[in-house]
């Protein structure tokens, strides 16, 4: 394992942790090992005697119980499922360049090599042990329950080293020294993951984990519930006990990786950690800007990774700060140590989707989109979606056009600032039978719940700047009032129906899915939007469908800020503080000199969704 000193810390503390498991086995076979001495005793002649007698058939039956106990929890230790992290799995066949790199970059740590690789869609890189039997594929009928690695494990194959996972990320946007020079205190890692000692403790911890979840799932009998009540507090009470010397033999062991890794590629190391935090910028923009409103229209893009490039060459393009990067573009990227880096980029995005979104594996509203449709099939269906929604609303409040009551040909941008614009008194028409809807709690509620159930927790609008979005600003932001607050919501009680309603598409293949499909998505990206930022959303919505259908603009996607209108060519930078004036303020005045401006008529019907 090498002479680091945090090797040897990890091993003292990989040795403690095994004393916790030594002491609990040890009290579970205190009482059979006072049984044996009392049995011994009386066939021997040496303890006789009624107290004898009494204490044989009291400690008996009580050994046997503690004994019993004690195995099935020992059972369930060694047998439950421990979780494993949602990848993207890599096959040799299909990379034998990142193989070649990664095995040579282990021979020069003189450390075993991983058994495997596989990618995952966020900015970090770790080793995995996946060397538990129930981490090989279980049968279909197993899948049910993480107890069922209990039966059939025997044909299981065994990997002998723990498994490299590599962001997908990193792939693509870093170049193949780059990545190497990352990756080399995680391979480091293998040392210490093989030394007999800290590999038991670790199968000890991650047996314990596995047995509490086994414990905590539900859908089971009365018995097997207490069954399972009493096996979890034990496992609780085991963790308890070696929670930290297990977080500090962890620490150890990367410390140990980590100076073990200063030998090869440090400098070039130093110049790569800048790369993982601009990688990580970028990715995160492009989930939340980006990835997330195709995920609510229900397409997924089938090449965020490649979109990460996009987005960090544009950043390097406006952002004097990261004009160098831009230069490094012309160096081997390490996606090309991937024979089909499409294929392995499509998987990711899916895995994406379901991991921060939780849409389905497949289903007939569930489908790819590439980047040259995002505009028409996500942007355009977006914004008309969300301009029909606004209408219903209107109409369900029973707000006109104006005054008289002189409905358009069709819905236009008119009606919905006219509204906005109103004095409080006079937008309260057809306020008070919304009011009353929306003052029952259950129904907001129920469509709150659900709308968290399904992953929408997410906002598609990070307090996006440009043409479709919210500038970022301070949480503390008053909430609208007067006419702008009773649309707002209504909005969100008829958001939260809708989302409440829709119903899930189960996964295609559920017997190849390493998770829990219940508890998609796993990694809710933003909290729920507010009613201020749904309404606003939704006015610049309408205001970018009559762009549209009045004026020639048309839907772009703008890699750091998502969705965005485009005005002959250029985006409407400037529409957003227009749009909350008249959401915050009812002041339609600066909102009505852009229109003028850019040639666009509130008046005229405009096409909805």
């Amino acid at each position: 394992m090498g002479v680091e000193a945090g090797a040897q810390a990890a091993r003292s503390r990989a040795l403690a942790v095994l004393r916790v498991r030594s002491r609990a086995q040890a009290v579970a076979l205190l009482p059979a090992a006072l049984a044996v001495i009392l049995l011994a005793g009386g066939f021997t002649g040496h303890l006789v005697g009624s107290f004898w007698h009494v204490a044989r058939w009291a400690v008996t039956p009580v050994a046997v119980v503690v004994l019993l106990a004690a195995g099935a929890v020992a059972l369930v230790i060694a047998r439950a499922r421990p979780a494993v992290t949602p990848t993207v799995p890599v096959a040799e066949e299909s990379a034998p360049d990142l193989y070649r790199m990664v095995r040579d970059l282990a021979d020069r740590l003189d450390v075993p090599a991983p058994s495997a690789i596989a990618l995952t869609p966020d900015c970090d890189s770790w080793l995995e042990d996946r060397t538990h039997s129930a981490h090989g594929p279980p049968p279909a009928d197993d899948r049910a329950d993480e107890i069922a690695g209990v039966r059939a494990s025997h044909h299981r194959r065994t990997p002998a080293a723990p498994v490299l996972v590599i962001g997908s990320p990193f792939l693509w946007w870093m170049r193949v020294g780059e990545l190497r020079a990352v990756l080399a205190p995680v391979v480091a890692g293998t040392g210490p993951s093989a030394h007999p000692d800290i590999a038991a403790a670790r199968r000890f911890v991650r047996g314990l984990d596995a047995a509490v979840a086994v414990a905590s799932s539900s859908g089971r009998c009365p018995g097997t519930r207490l069954v399972c009540a009493g096996i979890g507090a034990v496992a609780r009470f085991l963790l308890r006990g070696c929670r930290e010397h297990a977080a500090l033999m962890e620490r150890g062991v990367a410390a140990a990786a980590a100076e073990r890794a200063q030998a090869v590629d440090y400098g070039l190391r130093i110049v790569a950690q800048e790369q993982v935090g601009l990688a990580y910028a970028g990715w995160d923009r492009l989930l939340t800007r980006v990835a997330l409103p195709a995920w609510r229209m229900g397409r997924w893009p089938s090449r965020l990774d490649a979109g990460v490039v996009a987005a960090l060459t544009e950043l390097s393009r406006r952002d004097r700060l990261a004009e160098g990067f831009a230069s490094r573009l012309g160096e081997r990227p390490a996606c090309d140590l991937l024979e089909e880096p499409g294929a392995v980029d499509e998987a990711a995005s899916l895995l994406a989707a379901r991991l921060f979104h939780g849409g389905p594996e497949a289903g007939p509203d569930w489908s790819p989109v590439d980047w040259q449709e995002y505009p028409d099939e996500v942007v355009d269906r977006k914004w008309r979606t969300d301009a029909a929604r606004l209408h219903r609303v209107l109409d369900t409040l029973g707000i006109t056009t104006g005054p008289a009551p002189s409905p358009p040909e069709g819905p236009n941008l008119a009606r919905v600032m006219d509204h906005l614009s109103m004095p409080h008194g006079l937008g309260a028409t057809g306020g008070e039978e919304a009011r009353a809807p929306l003052s029952h709690g259950p129904v907001v509620t129920d469509g709150e719940e659900a709308l968290a159930a399904q992953g929408a927790a997410a906002a598609d609008l990070e307090r996006r700047s440009g043409a479709d979005g919210i500038d970022e600003e301070d949480e503390g932001e008053p909430e609208p009032d007067g006419p702008a607050a009773t649309l707002a919501a209504a909005l969100t009680t008829q958001l939260s129906r809708e989302e409440a309603t829709a119903a899930p598409v189960g996964p295609a293949t559920p017997e190849a899915v390493p998770w829990d499909e219940a508890t998609l998505p796993l990694f809710p990206l933003q909290p729920p939007r507010s009613a201020r930022e749904l309404l606003t959303e939704h006015v610049t919505a309408m205001v970018c469908c009559a762009a549209m259908d009045t004026a020639g603009a048309t839907p772009g996607l703008d890699w750091l800020d998502g969705p965005t209108l485009l005005l002959n060519g250029e985006r409407a930078t400037d529409l957003t503080p227009r749009v909350l004036s008249l959401v915050e303020d009812g002041d339609p005045a600066p909102l009505r000199a852009w229109l003028r401006e850019s040639g666009i008529r509130p008046e005229k019907p405009v096409r909805l969704g």
